[in-house]
């Protein structure tokens, strides 16, 4: 590969992670108020009605971009341009079929989830959830093909659409329908649904960009596909058979992922109803998901989300590099995006357990008596972030290197060992803890099978002590130094945001300068991380 299509390749590459992390902020900033305005129990109905509809999402369209890329970009590096506009319009074909199957599911199917959850109320925001389903299908291809086709920025700007839309509506309607329905029982499905059409306003304005995109360069498209001269043609039923042995895969691999989230809901809502009786328990237990799936899950998500933006970014240079059989060049890729994602997972889940009370306090203070658990959660439950950002990238390598159904296979594996712990740990008696354990140990199962496969069948050598210790150690040091410092500015001020801003600066720098003189990170490495050169020069003006 030539040192310029490996420039375009970072350079896109970063425009889509950076985008995808921006995204990613934007909708971790938004739940804050919008978590205090729903409440626990409203939390508890709009995570549950996430969680199934995360589930139809995979099942409809978030493989697509990750399939719909690597089919593509494999037949643009071999100027397969006729090709490449097949698997477009029969990718159209198949997200309108799983597009309506999913608004199905969730529009006709609203009142039979309901029932299945325990959770009143659910029917509401799922049938909001319907249409955007089917809308992030048609997303989801044109993203693909735009990134396959070595383009990130078009998807870069329709994510950061998506988000800006959704942070805004989700707000201002949740708040609304709360100020309506406020003092009536069905507030929190009210304020749910509120939510939920924040997430339908940002795909409409997300789909309008990406399909005005899409139109403006039909010409193009067809201009290139008239003008290819390869000699290899396929027709519809080949192009839908290469998608097919793409997306099929992805999908089981991240339906299992996501399927795990809501059969903890489905088992947990079950089981502890059975065992209680009266409204009041049923609120305390839909408030207990709530705190599990909104405050717990959206912290340790936070960093597992830039692992997930750099994973889709990773899939098209891996193609590309593993088509023209370059090993030398797929295994650097392997060793910097691990390293990197590494690097930024391990201190964020050092840093959540050290400072969780106060997190929780600050950002979330209607809690009430439920901060004690959520802050409990994410001390003892921040190692999830790492297990899911290491397993987010080792299953998208895999993928990428066309071992579709092995992540397929260790996903299965973890889930049947996590539910079966899971229900153990249920009728022994340890309620939202049971769900913890399952968080942490799935991840941690599919990392472990995913890592020996990346070395076996990639004859990848895993440099433990750069990639795990080196981080790991500097961040173990960085939690000691941000704790105390926490510590003492809080007993001699008294103001908890005081010491918790300036422990967290501390903790920043103190972690950056034992990084750069740990030399975790080579020259090379650290010229291809985003603002990367800046970096470096700090690095050399201090000696490090």
């Amino acid at each position: 590969m030539s040192k310029e299509m490996k420039n375009t390749l970072l350079l896109q590459g970063s425009i889509l992670a950076a985008a995808g992390i921006f995204t990613k902020l934007i909708g971790f900033l938004y739940r804050i108020p919008m978590a205090n305005l729903l409440g626990n129990q409203g939390n508890g109905v709009y995570s549950i009605a996430f969680g199934i509809y995360t589930v139809t999402l995979t099942l409809s369209s978030m493989s697509l971009p990750t399939a719909v890329s690597k089919v593509v970009s494999a037949r643009i590096a071999q100027e397969e341009y006729r090709n490449a506009a097949r698997v477009l319009t029969t990718a159209l074909l198949f997200a309108l079929g799983m597009g309506l199957f999913s608004f199905s599911l969730l529009y006709f199917g609203a009142n039979m989830l309901e029932g299945l959850y325990h959770t009143e109320g659910l029917a509401r925001p799922l049938r909001v959830l319907a249409p955007t389903s089917f809308l992030f299908a048609f997303l989801g291809v044109m993203r693909g093909y735009t990134q396959g086709s070595g383009t990130m920025t078009p998807t870069a700007i329709s994510q950061v659409v998506d988000q800006c839309f959704n942070a805004v509506v989700s707000i201002l309607a949740a708040w609304a329908l709360l100020n309506m329905y406020g003092e009536t029982p069905e507030a929190p499905s009210w304020g749910a649904m509120g939510g939920t059409l924040g997430t339908l306003a940002g795909a409409g304005a997300s789909f309008l960009f990406m399909a005005h995109y899409m139109l403006r360069r039909r010409h193009s498209i067809r201009r290139k596909a008239r003008r290819d001269k390869s000699a290899h043609r396929e027709d519809r039923a080949i192009a839908a058979r290469a998608l097919a042995l793409t997306i099929l895969p992805i999908v089981f691999s991240q339906t299992v992922y996501q399927i795990g989230y809501t059969i903890d809901d489905a088992v947990f809502s079950g089981y502890m109803n059975a065992a209680a009786t009266g409204a009041e328990a049923a609120a305390r237990i839909t408030s207990m998901q709530g705190v599990f799936n909104t405050q717990y899950n959206q912290m340790v998500n936070l960093p597992v989300s830039i692992g997930t933006a750099m994973a889709m970014t990773l899939m098209p240079s891996i193609v590309a590099s593993h088509v023209k059989g370059d090993r030398k060049e797929v295994r650097h890729k392997i060793n910097s995006t691990v390293k990197f994602n590494m690097a930024i997972a391990i201190p964020c889940a050092v840093g959540l357990a050290v400072l969780a009370d106060p997190i929780m306090a600050l950002l979330f203070p209607v809690l009430g008596e439920y901060h004690d658990l959520a802050a409990r959660l994410l001390m003892t439950g921040s190692s999830a972030a790492v297990f899911y950002a290491l397993s987010t990238i080792t299953t998208s390598i895999l993928q990428g290197t066309n071992h579709m159904a092995v992540p397929v296979l260790h996903s299965a594996v973890s889930l049947a060992v996590h539910i079966g712990l899971i229900v153990a740990l249920l009728y022994a008696g340890c309620g939202v803890w049971a769900l913890l354990v399952g968080n942490v140990v799935f991840p941690l199962i599919v990392c472990v099978l995913n890592c020996r496969s990346v070395a076996r069948l990639l004859r990848y050598r895993w440099n433990v002590a750069s990639l795990f210790l080196v981080p790991l150690l500097c961040a173990l040091v960085m939690g000691a130094v941000c704790y105390g410092v926490y510590f003492l500015l809080l007993k001699v001020t008294g103001i908890m945001v005081l010491a918790f801003v300036v422990s967290f600066l501390v903790a920043v720098a103190v972690y950056g300068l034992l990084l750069l003189k740990s030399h975790c990170f080579s020259k090379r490495e650290l010229l291809e991380l985003p603002m990367g050169g800046k970096i470096l020069r700090i690095a050399v003006k201090l000696h490090l």
